[in-house]
């Protein structure tokens, strides 16, 4: 089927295939949204990621060979602009809270129908996060998010950096000048993987601009102009 350059492109990730199979011809007959591919809820779905460049995952919570929780983790942390759908047999408030500290998108079960489901999948793609309204519904879930917040500002407090040593390492060579193609081709990785990873640098730097990142990071100590 030809798919338009601006199509929604979504990959699912669940360990039963006929509910994939579902979920395909379900999604399949909406003309703004393509399945770009799909698969269990395993390891290898990180590696499936790296080439379909997805815009959006729908992710089983319940796979046994690897937690649909740490595997949006893991997701999240390698391809921050992907949004990730958590599907739920059943709703949970403890998976609930799991999904928001996963930066989970929406949290929903799976007795959705397809109309529905598309309408969350277009709003997570428009970078929405249907799972906070959740909370409105799930109180105790709110109280344990805020709790957490108090604490994580705590622990965080005396912390100099929220970057991970990958993206200072982007940040350095975002400061020496570096394209993002030869940002992938010196660190050998995609130049996807290298626009996802900007995509957090700015998100924690709080700036929307290369230029103003590498400018807060310098202020802040947390890297040096060494020229070449």
């Amino acid at each position: 089927m030809e798919t338009r350059e601006d199509s929604i492109k979504v990959f699912i990730a669940d360990r039963q295939p006929l509910f994939r199979r579902g979920i395909h011809d379900a999604l399949n007959a909406m003309p703004d949204i393509e399945i770009c591919g799909e698969g269990d809820a395993d390891n290898k779905v990180l590696e499936m990621l790296e080439t379909l460049d997805p815009d959006v995952v729908l992710m089983d919570t319940d796979s046994p060979s690897l937690s649909g929780i740490r595997l949006c983790q893991d997701i999240k942390r390698q391809f921050p602009a992907v949004a990730v759908v958590m599907l739920a047999p059943h709703l949970d408030d403890n998976q609930l809270f799991q999904s928001i500290k996963a930066q989970a998108a929406a949290y929903i079960s799976k007795d959705i129908d397809g109309r529905d489901l598309a309408a969350i999948i277009r709003r997570c793609a428009r970078g929405e996060h249907p799972i906070n309204e959740s909370l409105a519904n799930w109180p105790k879930v709110a109280e344990r998010i805020l709790q957490q917040f108090h604490e994580l500002a705590r622990e965080t407090a005396g912390l100099s950096s929220p970057l991970t040593p990958r993206e200072t390492e982007i940040l350095d060579y975002m400061a020496k000048g570096y394209l993002n193609k030869q940002i992938a081709e010196a660190l050998t990785v995609s130049e996807q993987t290298i626009k996802n990873h900007i995509t957090s640098i700015l998100r924690k730097l709080n700036v929307n601009a290369r230029t103003q990142a590498v400018v807060v990071a310098i202020k802040k100590g947390l890297i040096t102009i060494n020229r070449e």
